[in-house]
């Protein structure tokens, strides 16, 4: 049997790694190159010309203003008193895991609290989600409608279930019929009005929707977008050839899930959870590049405090 190019590439090894970011002072020139490519530049005026100080860690301040900023201030990471290598740890096994990767795993590698841990994972988690909320799908799309949680002991059953999450997943194929992008959405109910304000929302105008028929994915229309609606005559959708590549994705994330995971806030976390695992997926042709790109999206996402990571998400 033929082996996947894209399970057997190489990744980043953990030696090539430390090599690579294994002391403060690599991970402190390779984060000032993440936010500054081009040189500093001041964040309050623009200006360019600069002094470092270090107290302990690297500080600039701009000889324009008298501004000074830190390495972390402006990012993901401002206020944070951990060492860099550990964000960059961090940053290293949640981007290199492939089967989801948990708080508590997260607490073991770098030798830091439960609390600090969870609190690493969801920054970054909402990095992922925000660089996810600037790509839109195209082209011949399958969607489904899918779940997370199940039915809680003398609870409602089925989609009325109050532990339940419902989100739409979707993917993008090229033109060889091979997957492209996904796109994982947490939505408030599965009704002809959100699916259309989904599609506008993720859907490229001319896009070909192939759905199992559901009635709410008529909406789609709605966004200039073809619907091609597949009845399976019996057949469950996930036995249906047409819907290969979105049921792939769906049963990959649910083993992820249940295998890291065993229990999760799905109504105040389903956002992260699902945007991480859908980061990772669209990235999957080059694992080496993605600690690298994960610190990019960490550094432009902005600060994000604890009391920000632990309220609700909002569908």
């Amino acid at each position: 049997m033929a082996q996947n190019r894209i399970q057997f590439q190489q990744g980043l090894s953990l030696p090539a790694f430390l090599a690579r970011y294994g002391t403060e002072a690599q991970c402190e020139s390779a984060l000032e190159e993440a936010r500054w490519p081009d040189g500093f530049r001041c964040p309050r005026c623009g200006g360019g010309a600069h002094c470092v100080l270090h107290r302990p860690r690297k500080w600039f301040q701009c000889q324009v203003c008298r501004h000074q900023a830190s390495l972390t201030a402006g990012t993901v990471m401002q206020g944070t008193k951990l060492p860099l290598t550990t964000w960059f740890l961090a940053i290293y096994l949640i981007g290199q895991d492939k089967t989801g990767l948990s708080a508590l795993e997260l607490k073991r590698q770098p030798g830091v609290s439960y609390p600090t841990a969870w609190a690493l994972h969801h920054k970054l988690m909402k990095a992922m989600a925000e660089r996810e909320a600037h790509y839109t799908l195209d082209g011949i799309v399958q969607v489904d409608d899918a779940y997370l949680g199940g039915e809680r002991t003398g609870g409602k059953v089925g989609r009325g279930s109050e532990n339940k999450v419902a989100f739409v997943a979707a993917v993008s194929l090229d033109d060889a019929g091979h997957p492209r992008r996904a796109k994982l959405t947490p939505v408030k109910t599965s009704s002809a009005e959100v699916m259309g304000q989904w599609a506008r929302t993720w859907l490229a105008p001319g896009s070909t929707v192939r759905s199992d028929g559901l009635g709410c994915f008529r909406a789609v229309t709605q966004a200039d977008c073809r619907h091609e609606p597949t009845v399976g005559g019996g057949r469950k959708s996930r036995d249906l050839p047409e819907f290969q590549w979105v049921n792939t994705v769906l049963g990959n994330l649910k083993t992820r899930l249940s295998g890291a995971h065993h229990a999760f806030a799905f109504v105040r976390y389903a956002e992260r959870y699902l945007a991480a695992f859908a980061y990772r997926f669209n990235r999957r042709f080059d694992l080496a590049a993605l600690p690298k790109r994960l610190l990019v999206a960490a550094v432009g996402y902005g600060p994000a405090p604890l009391c920000s990571l632990r309220s609700a998400e909002s569908h």
